[in-house]
């Protein structure tokens, strides 16, 4: 019923674990001192929470939600306790229709659908994880009448090569007011291939209160999330052709592959600590309950709002050999590595909303606010600096007691190992949240100080509902304009492998699309298009670059499904286009397709039976570089163009989903195996057999 994404937790050694801890303590606080306080309060505030104007004695079914940024208005959410494809989290290549991936579950990977991307972070490391990470946008709120806990469990493989993950949520409402939450998502795996086990722990904490003038939105996540990288293996023969490289011996011991990097590790630790606050202004009013009862009511007027966030990224990658033949530089060190790159960053926003509906004749919602932000950035040099004989750190010196087999530093020179940058931004919302026929909402943010200035951007959503034929049509459309600076670490880092130092120029982004939704024929139609300008990406040689250039993407979408009786068949048919493949390779076409049984036995049992694949055409993708967690341009290998398949048995009983699957399992049926990669040099899982079970406790 409640989210599935990952949050975490980790306890650090530095002065940041002062903050983390406070904000941790601050929250739980918060919690154990709602129900002190708030019994007797009448239903929460109709803009912030669903189910307005309903009696107050009336049992509301799950909703969920989670918020906008920065002002924490609401966008409605599903609550997840879906049977349908519950076996699917669990595979690695299967995170989107088009995926990109180094092969592990947890491990770095990038979604191939350009307009399914998650937007970039400010901290580079993080977009490689960023789909097993907490984050704002993921972040769920819960109304429940009744406590729920849901705790999860999936597993495959054997002492070698075994993958596990467990997951618990929470849920539950003090009151009408006050509801609170909470999650732990443990992902261990060593993987099928050497050197590539993931272990991932993320926590979360969450709070909300609304009363008749004043409200709370809280959260707090914390993640930590560890990563062995192999570089890929050392040759594609043990896949494609293992007789030629393993003296005519045809089976693969895949753990016994050798693979090009031995002690590689990636860490990325964080968190995030969110409140906002909200106190409204407005006026009681009588309420008519029923003939005889009336009830006063406040209705509010205008909200003025206050909203802190707090952001910890750590990333550390080390290698403790000296795999000469992988890297090219070593400007520091060339028997380890050892960089070390960290990111604070803390933002706050004041703002006031005139609330939509307060009167029949404000028929919508209008906001402004100001937000202030500082990053605080430590880069690798910080560590690999010498220290003089007076103790002065001698920024930018080759440490190594042998500094004649080091790379040359460039000569322009490195940038500092510490940076802040400060900035102020101003926006606004409008809003239509209430209504069945016509919703819209469109925001705006200027940048006014520090690198951010003359940053824009602005975007539009318009969504309506056309009654037809005794259903409904859903017809979606939106549209944006972005200029804006890239973060900074793309601009300027500094590593023992890498070093760069660019002055790139804003990007700019317009783009628009639209779906329609058509329930009865089970049709869901979508079409997309984005111009680029100013688009950076990494190249071959592992290094940001800047495309000055205009590139235009344009993507077409298709969900079509059919059912006959208990047979049906789910299709998702996605066709993009690049102008410029140097610049943004993307597959043209991808498929995901699901043809299964679903019926009910003995009333009680629903069962889903069926076999499911992804699809991609072959494209000249992306390889990746663990030193920074990127994934760069190439050339020369051909990615895609293979179906991955899973035979899978999904059942619910009550409150109890479980799943038992074979995935991949078309391995080896369609003769020749050179396609199965995902990344040059990073084969896709063998043929596995999972197990998962998930049980809701609802008390």
């Amino acid at each position: 019923m409640i989210r599935k994404e990952p949050l975490s937790i980790y306890i650090y050694s530095n002065p940041v674990a002062v903050l983390s801890r406070t904000c941790l303590l601050i929250m739980t606080s918060i919690i154990l001192s709602f129900g002190a306080f708030a019994q007797g309060d009448r239903d929460w505030n109709p803009h912030a929470m669903p189910g307005e104007g309903e009696p107050l004695e009336t049992v509301k079914d799950p909703s969920a939600w989670t918020l906008t940024y920065p002002l924490g208005f609401h966008i409605p959410a599903e609550v997840d306790t879906a049977q349908y494809n519950y076996q699917r989290r669990s595979i690695p290549s299967m995170a989107s229709d088009a995926w990109a991936t180094t092969g592990n579950l947890g491990s770095p990977g990038m979604n191939l659908l350009w307009f399914e991307r998650e937007k970039p972070s400010g901290f580079l490391f993080y977009n490689a994880l960023g789909f097993w990470m907490p984050s704002f946008a993921k972040q769920k709120f819960h109304n429940t009448y009744i406590p729920t806990t849901i705790l999860q469990y999936n597993y495959c493989g054997t002492s070698e090569n075994h993958q596990d993950r467990l997951q618990g949520d929470f849920a539950g409402n003090v009151n009408r007011r006050i509801g609170i939450g909470g999650f732990v998502d443990y992902l261990h795996s060593k993987g099928c291939y050497n050197y590539q086990a993931a272990k991932n722990f993320n926590f979360g904490l969450s709070a909300y209160y609304y009363g008749d003038r004043y409200e709370l939105q809280t959260f707090y996540q914390q993640y930590a999330h560890q990563n062995l990288e192999n570089g890929g293996i050392t040759d594609d023969r043990y896949i494609t052709d293992p007789a030629v490289v393993q003296g005519g011996v045809t089976s693969v011991q895949y753990k016994s592959i050798p693979t090009r990097l031995t002690s590689a590790k990636n860490l990325l630790n964080g968190a995030e600590f969110y409140m906002n606050h909200a106190y409204k202004i407005g006026y009681w009013s009588e309420e008519e309950v029923n003939d005889t009862l009336t009830r006063d009511i406040y209705v509010p007027v205008m909200k003025v709002l206050y909203s802190f966030d707090y952001r910890h990224y750590r990333h550390t990658f080390s290698e403790k050999s000296r795999a000469q033949d992988f890297w090219e530089n070593f400007y520091y060190d060339q028997s380890s590595t050892y960089d070390n790159t960290k990111l604070n960053s803390f933002s706050n926003t004041i703002g006031i909303y005139l609330i939509e509906g307060f009167r029949k004749w404000m028929k919508f919602g209008l906001s402004a606010y100001a937000t202030y932000q500082l990053n605080q950035f430590t880069l690798p040099n910080a560590g690999y600096m010498a220290e003089t004989e007076d103790g002065d750190s001698s920024e930018g010196q080759n440490t190594s007691s042998n500094d004649s087999d080091l790379t040359p530093l460039p000569a322009s020179g490195i940038p500092d190992a510490k940076h802040n940058q400060n900035f102020v931004f101003i926006g606004g919302r409008i809003e239509k949240a209430q209504g069945s026929i016509l919703r819209y909402n469109a925001d705006v943010r200027f940048g006014l100080s520090g690198d951010a200035a003359g940053d824009l951007e602005l975007n539009g959503q318009i969504l309506t509902n056309i009654p037809l034929f005794g259903d409904t049509v859903a017809i979606e459309a939106h549209g944006g304009f972005h200029n804006t600076t890239p973060d900074w670490i793309t601009k300027h880092y500094v590593s023992n492998h890498f070093i760069w130092s660019n002055d790139f120029g804003k990007i700019r982004s317009v783009k628009f699309g639209g779906s329609l939704e058509i329930p009865w024929t089970r049709t869901k139609a979508t079409i997309d298009v984005e111009n680029l300008q100013n688009h950076i990406y990494f190249g071959s040689n592992f290094l940001p670059q800047q495309y000055g250039g205009n590139v235009q993407i344009m993507s077409v979408g298709l969900n079509q499904d059919f059912k006959v009786g208990i047979l049906n068949w789910n299709n998702r048919i996605s066709w993009q286009v690049s102008s410029d493949n140097n610049v943004i390779p993307l597959p043209q076409l991808s498929v995901y397709s699901n043809l299964f049984i679903k019926a009910r036995l003995f009333k009680v049992l629903h069962v889903q039976v069926g076999v499911d694949c992804d699809y991609y055409t072959k494209y000249k993708g992306y390889t990746y570089q663990p030193a920074t967690m990127t994934f760069c341009n190439q050339d020369q290998t051909e990615l895609g163009g293979y179906p991955f398949c899973n035979a899978y048995v999904n059942l619910r009983l009550y409150r109890c989903r479980f799943y038992v699957m074979m995935s991949h399992v078309n391995q080896g049926l369609f003769g020749s195996r050179y396609n199965e990669f995902s990344l040059p040099n990073y084969p896709i899982n063998p043929r596995r057999f999972q197990i998962g079970l998930a049980v809701d406790f609802a008390n």
